[in-house]
């Protein structure tokens, strides 16, 4: 089984959402719904994959998750700027 940590953000890419998820087209369109109402992502309209990375160990998933989330925000930037540059959204690639 795969288990992806990911980076969402908003249309200005002013706000950044690092997640975990074992099934991410499942995790992104909930993210896109704003299928749970009152969820970060849904009050700051965080609906666009702009990063990911699989990983086939759930533990090494939740730990890459942790340390991300505890980057500065400089730090989660590069990062997307490495995979993703134009900063598009991925949500189609993953759609495959």
């Amino acid at each position: 089984m795969n288990y992806y940590v990911y980076i969402l953000t908003n249309k200005h890419g002013t706000v950044l959402y690092t997640g975990v998820t074992k099934d991410l087209v499942r995790r992104v369109y909930e993210h896109k719904n704003h299928i749970d109402k009152d969820s970060f992502t849904a009050k700051y309209n965080v609906t666009k994959l702009v990063y990911f990375e699989q990983t086939s160990d759930v533990r090494s998933a939740i730990e890459r998750e942790k340390q991300i989330k505890s980057w500065s925000r400089d730090r989660k930037t590069s990062l997307i700027f490495e995979m993703n540059p134009k900063w598009v959204d991925l949500y189609n690639q993953i759609l495959g």
